[in-house]
């Protein structure tokens, strides 16, 4: 029988070499096509007599990269159909029906009584991982680059074709518990360390090893099939599984705050499921995979991390009539820790890379920043010395402005100041070729103002990062009021080389990201100018989703920059432009007790030197609090909604703003930018998931009690009499 997406040959020894190639994608995913031809195949070789054994691999340089995400996303619109036209049982009874039928498949692999071998040649990820794990035999051609591993947690979902079963079944129930709710994937030297592969091979001889294992009497027998199994790490109610499961519980709790459905659901089904034969644990799996699919959090995740960010990368915002240009060299004005840090990320990507600053000193010391990072990652085993030195090699550190002539695009990266930056512009522009594009990497400042200095406004965009550069996914791309078409490319085409997502945003002070998470720096200002215990404000943001407290992210962003940007707000916008109050507690802290945050050890925390002990909140902090609440008359939900809905409304004011054009982008970017709870699927899906009606009146709620700053715009007043959404009103214009 044909196929479309499998090649099935078999040998004159009768193994059935299965090669999976689906025409016209680079990367084999799993869809429904996929699905069905596998489940053929099993059933056609397991009838033939003449097949002895059957080894599946891929035509691909990757084994299989995951589930297609846009079918699940295929499966709850069915799902809602059946519902609103059957009812609910019905509807869940199909969803079940239809989540579990891979891991049926793959079940019918394991117990098809003849040997299946997995052939892996390269990145094995999500459901193309549980189709390995379910073959009796899994081979690894040698290849550095190779990753297997079960990354679904990500995006709001969790194993759900025998992962959770099979994982904690072949290896030791702390790691199996880290694979499955981290979701990182291993390399294969790890893999067979932990018993989730039994060999590694170099690639010329992949198939070979595999029908080899084949041949020489390889059983068709899963190991939890054998009678007398036992599990690697002793049963759930024995010495070792009562050291594991309650104390995972609490890293759970420490590590989620059970906002997650996903991680919450692998937990159960990993206790329940090692209690249950093989059979009946997967069908545990799959009803919590049901439930998992239908909720939100599955929703809003796989909609924001999968599927918008995928369209972002590929370059949704992108002019379609640019042809692509040409980014080979750039050059970086301002060598300190931003522009050093974007310079490593730049020759890292292959590019040369000019780093200019006002002296020889400062410039070498931009490059010893690129030089230590790359150490680093050699110590860590993540790079070569040879890496290192090809990256130095790409890096000219100089003070000379004339290094400019040949470059094809300008980051600037000096201090935020107007005066300085439009000396900067005039310095560079006389080396400039005609078609360079000229970028600035500024936080807050309008382009559109800044891009006076400039001679041609035409070819003067922002590109914002984020701090660290070399950690942080996102960059901002800000149009100003004249920006063309080729230099909104060249940007979103030159963010994309470094490896990096990007989204577009029209211009105005603090663009999209600074904006939202102003607020939230703020809010956590205001309670603990209300009298709320510093802890309990660190806690409740965290609480609410938030990677760090409010506080803790000022220390790290530095409280004398925060001042300074209070200060250019205030001279620029006025003094109604500002919280007095909240002006005053910086003034305090950065020039009367000169704590600058973490870059001096010392904000409102303090920082022991390292290896010396945890940052701890400085005692000192109760006697500039105006007066202190007794934290057990505060109401820690009102806290924790106070943090989301301040970022919330922010970004439906640029949305108003038409700052931000494209709902994804204020999704992505929010979660990317400056974590925005990312169970949510960033700050607007928060107020679509909620109802817009519903997250006016818990504005209107908050504005009555703690002022304007919850307001919500008229926009979104408008939105909520009419029952619309963001994704709804806006929706998002999808690649043809």
């Amino acid at each position: 029988m044909a196929y479309k997406n499998f090649k099935v040959e078999t040998d004159a020894d009768g193994i059935a070499l299965v090669t999976w190639d689906i025409p016209g994608r680079s990367m084999n995913v799993l869809d429904e096509t996929s699905t069905n031809e596998l489940e053929a195949i099993v059933k056609e070789t397991t009838a033939d007599a003449a097949v002895k054994g059957v080894v599946i691999t891929s035509a691909k340089e990757a084994f299989c990269a995951g589930a297609d995400l846009s079918m699940l996303e295929g499966m709850n619109q069915a799902y809602a159909k059946v519902f609103k036209e059957q009812g609910e049982t019905a509807a869940n009874q199909m969803l079940f029906e239809q989540s579990r039928r891979f891991s049926q498949v793959l079940r019918g692999i394991e117990t098809s009584g003849k040997p299946w071998a997995a052939a892996i040649n390269g990145l094995a990820l999500g459901g193309g991982f549980e189709i390995t794990l379910c073959c009796h035999y899994r081979v690894a051609a040698d290849n550095p680059k190779t990753r297997l591993g079960l990354p679904e947690v990500k995006v709001g979902l969790f194993p759900g074709a025998g992962g959770t079963q099979r994982v904690p079944r072949l290896v030791q129930p702390q790691d199996a518990m880290t694979i499955l709710l981290k979701g990182d994937p291993v390399t294969i030297e790890k893999a067979k360390a932990l018993n989730l592969i039994h060999a590694i091979v170099p690639a010329t001889d992949l198939i070979k090893a595999a029908k080899d294992w084949i041949k020489g009497g390889g059983k068709a027998v899963a190991p939890w099939d054998e009678k007398g199994f036992k599990l690697p790490g002793g049963p759930v109610f024995s010495k070792a599984g009562m050291m594991m499961f309650p104390a995972g519980n609490a890293i759970y709790r420490r590590e989620t705050y059970d906002n997650y459905p996903a991680a919450r659901a692998i937990m159960s089904c990993v206790y329940e499921g090692l209690q249950l034969p093989i059979d009946a644990a997967l069908r545990v799996e799959s009803r919590y995979f049901t439930s998992v699919l239908r909720s939100k959090e599955a929703a809003a995740m796989i909609r924001s991390l999968f599927l918008s960010m995928q369209e972002l990368n590929k370059g949704a915002r992108r002019p379609k009539d640019v042809p692509p240009t040409k980014v080979k060299k750039i050059a970086v004005i301002g060598a300190g820790f931003m522009g050093a840090s974007v310079g490593y990320v730049s020759a890292r990507a292959g590019l040369d890379v000019v780093l200019i600053d006002r002296d020889q000193e400062s410039a070498d010391r931009g490059k010893a920043h690129a030089q230590k990072v790359i150490e680093d990652q050699i110590k860590k085993g993540r790079a070569k010395p040879a890496d290192a030195e090809a990256l130095l090699g790409r890096i000219t550190a100089t003070a000379d402005y004339a290094a400019l002539g040949d470059v094809d695009l300008v980051i600037e990266a000096v201090f935020e100041d107007r005066k300085v930056k439009a000396e900067t512009f005039a310095k560079a522009q006389q080396y400039l070729k005609p078609d360079v594009i000229f970028a600035s990497n500024t936080s807050t400042l309008p382009i559109t103002s800044l891009a006076e200095s400039f001679k041609d406004q035409g070819k003067f965009v922002g590109i914002h990062f984020f701090s660290p550069v070399e950690k942080m996914m996102l960059v901002e791309i800000i149009l100003g009021k004249n920006t063309g078409d080729v230099a909104l490319a060249t940007a979103l085409d030159y963010v994309r080389t470094i490896g990096k997502t990007p989204i577009v945003v029209n211009d105005s002070r603090g663009f999209f990201a600074n904006r939202c998470v102003g607020r939230y720096v703020a809010e956590g200002n205001e309670m603990f100018l209300e009298g709320v215990p510093p802890a309990m404000i660190e806690n409740c943001a965290k609480m609410a989703g938030m990677p760090v407290g409010p506080l803790s992210l000022s220390d790290e962003v530095a409280l004398d920059l925060g001042l300074k940007i209070m200060k250019a707000t205030e001279a620029d916008l006025g003094p109604n432009a500002i919280n007095p109050d909240q002006k005053k507690l910086m003034v305090e802290l950065v020039e009367k007790q000169g704590r600058l945050g973490r870059k001096n050890s010392k904000g409102f925390y303090d920082y022991p030197e390292k290896g010396k002990g945890q940052k701890s909140l400085w005692p000192g902090l109760a006697a500039l609090q105006p007066k202190q609440l007794d934290p057990d008359t505060l109401d820690v939900e009102e806290l924790k909604q106070r943090f989301l809905v301040v970022q919330a409304v922010e970004a439906a004011r640029t949305v108003e703003d038409h700052v931000i054009t494209d709902p994804r982008e204020a999704d992505v970017g929010s979660i990317l930018g400056f974590g925005f709870a990312p169970f949510t699927g960033g700050t607007l899906s928060y107020i679509d998931f909620m109802g817009t009606k519903k997250f006016v009146e818990l504005c209107h709620k908050l504005e009555a009690k703690y002022g304007s700053r919850f307001t919500p715009p008229k926009l979104l007043e408008e939105m909520a009499a009419k029952g619309e959404t963001f994704y709804g009103r806006f929706a998002p214009k999808k690649a043809a």
